[in-house]
């Protein structure tokens, strides 16, 4: 009696919003990859540098008709109206499984019911929803024709955003801070996996640490409240804070920055890790989605010092644990900050390299993948279950 038929291969397509540049969500998209490595890949626009490529198997994104416009390479963001648009402009109608990771509109990509489409949702898109206000003041387009013009945009997004939520069958999300905004702004249920962070590459360094000065590292823009910090150091002028990473606030943060205050620009990982294991505490003054850096710094073995809101909550064990892991304050002022810098200083957090340590083991990528491959399995077998069920006549 001959076999039965081999079942044929599972066909997937990963949705990423934009390749242009390495952060959080690329390090998420590459470990996606390692899951699913015979997947192919989708972005509105692929403008990856070469040399960061191999972390994503070398795949190249099959993109949209934004990265045919002349000068996207730089100025893709500017497209923002028209992505909707490209995003259902994404054939991916031949694959058995659709994973998009977003932060934007990739969450929109047209699917089909015979596809399962699972979103990894680091974010609902920022500028969209709750964070508005502060992107248009960094626009400088709070009042005028220009706030007009930005308030039509944002609200014809924020609309899009709602109504291609049906679109996906399970939402994943970064953290409980970002399942709740899911619920917000979707009236949608999620589950969380958190983020993968590279606790293989960040780890304490083999001497004893100077502990000298304090330090932070982001892509600065508005919400990372880089001029919080500024503004505290300034108060502080015994103590040191160097500030590593780029952005369109860096420029206006130099500006009003005190002597204490180092600005390094963009640094290599070497050099990062080097930064963050001698530091005498990370300084995070973000309300962010999940936060890799101040896992990072703790895999180093290093405390932070953060606002105690959003995904920091999550990933940074306060004084009244059992093993803390840093401090927080409760507002995103420049007076919290200093007061917070100024009680560790004073009292001490009885944090330990170890502790620190043991507690960013969490979030490293091989439970990421565990954890990821092992929810889409239980969906993906869930989903064909109830495909195979005869339709009533």
């Amino acid at each position: 009696m001959p076999a039965p038929p081999s079942p044929a291969p599972l066909r997937v397509a990963i949705v990423h919003d934009w390749l242009d540049t390495w952060r959080g969500g690329e390090s998420a998209l590459a470990e996606v990859i390692a899951v699913y490595p015979q997947a192919d890949l989708f972005a509105l626009v692929d403008f990856l540098p070469d040399a960061q490529r191999s972390r994503i198997l070398g795949k190249r994104a099959h993109t949209s008709f934004l990265q045919r416009v002349p000068g996207a390479a730089r100025h893709f963001r500017a497209l923002l109206p028209l992505f909707p648009r490209a995003i259902e402009s994404l054939d991916v109608a031949d694959y058995d499984l659709v994973i998009s990771i977003s932060h934007a509109v990739a969450k929109g990509v047209r699917t089909h019911e015979r596809q399962l489409h699972i979103c990894y949702c680091l974010t609902p898109m920022r500028y969209a929803w709750d964070l508005r206000e502060t992107y248009l003041a960094s626009a400088k387009a709070l009042r005028g024709p220009k706030r007009l013009m930005a308030n039509a945009v944002l609200d014809r997004l924020q609309r899009w955003d709602f109504d291609a939520t049906p679109r996906v069958d399970q939402f994943i999300a970064i953290s409980e801070f970002i399942r709740t905004r899911i619920r917000h702004c979707y009236a949608v249920e999620a589950m969380v996996i958190h983020p993968p962070v590279d606790v293989d590459f960040f780890t304490p360094g083999a001497s004893p640490p100077s502990r000298v000065a304090y330090c932070t590292a982001s892509h600065w823009v508005a919400y990372k409240r880089l001029d919080l910090m500024v503004e505290a150091f300034r108060e502080l002028p015994r103590h040191r804070l160097v500030v590593a990473g780029d952005g369109p606030e860096l420029r206006r943060a130099r500006r009003r920055a005190g002597p204490n205050v180092e600005f390094l620009g963009e640094v290599s990982r070497e050099r990062l890790r080097d930064l963050l294991r001698e530091s005498r505490a990370f300084i995070f003054a973000a309300e962010e989605d999940f936060g890799i850096a101040p896992v990072e710094a703790q895999a180093c073995g290093t405390p932070v010092i953060a606002f105690g809101r959003g995904g920091a909550a999550e990933t940074i064990r306060g004084p009244d644990a059992a093993q803390p892991t840093g401090a927080f304050f409760a507002e995103q002022s420049a007076d919290a900050i200093r007061a917070a810098i100024q009680s560790f200083e004073l009292r001490g957090v009885a944090t330990t390299a170890e502790a620190c340590r043991a507690n960013a083991e969490r979030f490293a990528p091989e439970l990421f993948r565990e954890r990821l491959a092992g929810q889409i399995g239980m969906a993906l077998a869930a989903f064909r279950a109830r495909q195979a069920v005869p339709t009533p006549c």
